[in-house]
C-alpha cells in the first residue's frame, strides 16, 4: 500500500479529534480515530457534571455539522450552557457515530515511530510512513501504518500534583485515600458524603478550582458544617477570581466571582502565599498540609488538589518533537500561550505552522498541544484542526488562513505572572478592568448562564 492510501491515525475520539476526524472526511482524505475508552469523548465523560463556560455555538465545528447533517442531528441552542455530560451525548458521540467503522474503542496507542526507524536513523526517514502499536481492551497488541498522526490524546489522564516543585508533595500518594485531582460530583451520593459536611482542601488558582470551590459553597449553605480552605501558592490580587464582567466569555467571568462568593461569604477561608510541600497524616486519619515555609494547616478531612494537567509523552518517544523547554508545548506555539509573560488573555490565532515539529507529518492538537499552558479554549482546537488538514491534504491557502478570533478574558497576565506571595499587593490596572459586581451563580443551576471549567479534553 503506498503512504496515500494509508490512513491518516487519530489519537482520541474526544473534541478535537472527532473534528479533525470530519475535517478529513470533508477532504477525502480517510481518518482512523484510535479511543482508548469505551466510547466517545471518555475524558469529557469523567467530568460530565461540570457545566461549560462556552455556549453550543462554540463548541461545535463547521465540518463535524455537515458530516452530522444527513443523520437527522439538530444542534443545540447555540446560546445554551451544556454539561460535559451534555456535550458528549448530545454532539460527540452522535459525531462519532457518523464516523462510523473510522472509529475504534479500546485502542490504547502505546508507540508512534517512523517505519523502520527509530528516532536515531536519517536516512529514508521521511520517506517511510508512521507505525503505531496500540494494545485492545482484552490485551492484544497491534500494529498499524498511516501517513500522518494528529495526536489529540489530550491531557485529562496526567493530572499535576500538589507539590509546589512539580513533583508530588512528601506523603501525596500515601494519602491517596483522601486525595482527588478532579473536581467533585455532589449529586453522586458517596461523593456527597465524602465532601458534605466536612472540611476540604482545595489546591490551585484556576478555573477548576473555582468550580470546587463554588460547589462546595453552593453544599454549605444547606450544610453549614461543609468548609473549604482554598490553598493558593500566590497572593490574592485583582485578576486573581479572573475578569468577571470584563471577560468576553460572560460564563468564565462569573465563575470567578462565584469563588469570590465562596470566600466573602464565609464559606471559604483563602490561605495565600502556600507552596505545598508535604501530606501529613493525623492521628485522628485527617490530612495536614505543609508548606515550604513550614506552616502547618488545621487538618482537613479531604484535599482536591486542581494545580493544572501535563501531557503525556511516553508514547512519543521514538518521535522527533520539537517542544518548549517549559510548557512541553510546540516549540513555535509556545510563546504565544507562555503565562509567565502571555497578557491580557488573547492568544493569537494559530494553525499547522506553529504546531508542526521537526518531524512531519505529525501534529499534536487541542488541550495536549498546549502543554502545561492552562489557556485551551475549544473553539482554539476548532481552528487548528481546520488548518492541520488542510495541511495534510497540500492545500498551504487555507491551512495557513486564520479563520478564528479569540475572545479576551479582561485578565492581566497568566498565572506565572502570579505566582508570588507578593502578588497580593499588586495594583490593578493596565489594560485590567476594575473588579466588577459580585454575584453569586449555584453551580450547574439552569437558570445561570454555566458555571463550569474549560473542556479538560481540549478540542472543539
Amino acid at each position: 500500500m503506498s503512504e496515500q492510501q494509508l490512513p491518516v491515525v487519530v489519537i482520541g475520539a474526544g473534541p478535537a479529534g472527532l473534528a479533525a476526524a470530519a475535517h478529513l472526511v470533508e477532504r477525502g482524505i480517510t481518518p482512523l480515530v484510535l479511543e482508548a475508552g469505551p466510547a466517545a469523548a471518555a475524558a469529557v465523560r469523567e467530568w460530565s457534571h461540570v457545566r461549560l463556560f462556552s455556549t453550543w455555538g462554540e463548541l461545535t465545528d463547521p465540518a463535524a455539522e455537515k458530516l452530522l447533517a444527513p443523520t437527522g442531528w439538530t444542534k443545540p441552542n447555540g446560546a445554551g450552557y451544556p454539561s460535559g455530560g451534555d456535550w458528549a451525548e448530545l454532539y460527540l458521540q452522535p459525531l462519532a457515530d457518523a464516523l462510523g467503522d473510522r472509529v475504534r474503542y479500546g485502542a490504547r496507542v502505546t508507540g508512534v515511530s517512523r517505519a523502520g526507524r527509530d528516532r536515531i536513523v536519517d536516512a529514508d526517514r521521511e520517506t517511510q510512513p508512521f507505525v503505531l502499536h496500540l494494545t485492545t481492551a482484552d490485551g492484544r497488541e497491534e500494529r498499524l501504518f498511516a501517513r500522518a498522526v494528529i495526536d489529540a490524546s489530550g491531557t485529562w489522564a496526567s493530572p499535576s500534583p500538589a507539590g509546589a516543585s512539580g513533583l508530588p508533595a512528601l506523603g501525596e500518594k500515601a494519602a491517596a485515600d483522601r486525595v482527588t485531582y478532579r473536581v467533585p460530583d455532589l449529586k453522586d451520593p458517596a461523593v456527597r458524603a465524602r465532601y458534605v459536611g466536612k472540611r476540604t482542601a482545595v489546591i490551585g488558582s484556576g478555573a477548576s478550582a473555582f468550580t470546587a470551590l463554588a460547589t462546595l459553597a453552593e453544599a454549605a449553605r444547606t450544610e453549614p458544617a461543609t468548609h473549604a480552605v482554598w490553598v493558593l501558592r500566590r497572593g490574592i490580587s485583582g485578576s486573581t477570581f479572573g475578569g468577571g464582567d470584563a471577560d468576553q466569555l460572560p460564563a468564565r467571568g462569573a465563575l470567578g466571582l462565584a469563588a469570590k462568593a465562596a470566600v466573602d461569604d464565609g464559606h471559604a477561608d483563602a490561605v495565600t502565599g502556600f507552596r505545598t510541600e508535604a501530606i501529613e497524616r493525623a492521628e485522628d486519619g485527617r490530612l495536614v498540609l505543609v508548606g515550604e515555609d513550614g506552616r502547618r494547616l488545621d487538618p482537613v478531612d479531604e484535599v482536591i488538589v486542581l494545580t493544572g494537567l501535563r501531557p503525556d509523552l511516553s508514547f512519543l518517544s521514538e518521535i522527533r518533537l520539537g517542544l518548549d523547554d517549559r510548557l512541553q508545548a510546540p516549540t513555535e506555539l509556545a510563546p504565544l500561550i507562555d503565562p509567565n509573560q502571555h497578557s491580557c488573555g488573547t492568544v493569537y490565532p494559530h494553525g499547522h505552522r506553529e504546531l508542526s515539529h521537526p518531524e512531519p507529518g505529525i501534529y499534536l492538537v487541542g488541550m495536549k498541544s498546549y502543554g502545561r499552558a492552562p489557556t485551551f479554549l475549544a473553539m482554539t482546537g476548532c481552528e487548528q484542526v481546520r488548518s492541520v488538514t488542510a495541511a495534510i491534504a497540500g492545500d498551504l491557502d487555507s491551512a495557513d488562513r486564520v479563520e478564528l478570533t479569540l475572545p479576551e478574558t479582561g485578565v492581566c497576565g497568566g498565572a506565572g505572572l502570579f505566582d508570588d506571595p507578593s502578588a497580593e499587593q499588586a495594583a490593578d490596572g493596565g489594560c485590567c478592568t476594575p473588579a466588577p459586581p459580585l454575584v453569586q451563580i449555584g453551580i450547574g443551576a439552569p437558570t445561570t448562564p454555566g458555571v463550569g471549567q474549560a473542556p479538560s479534553s481540549g478540542g472543539c
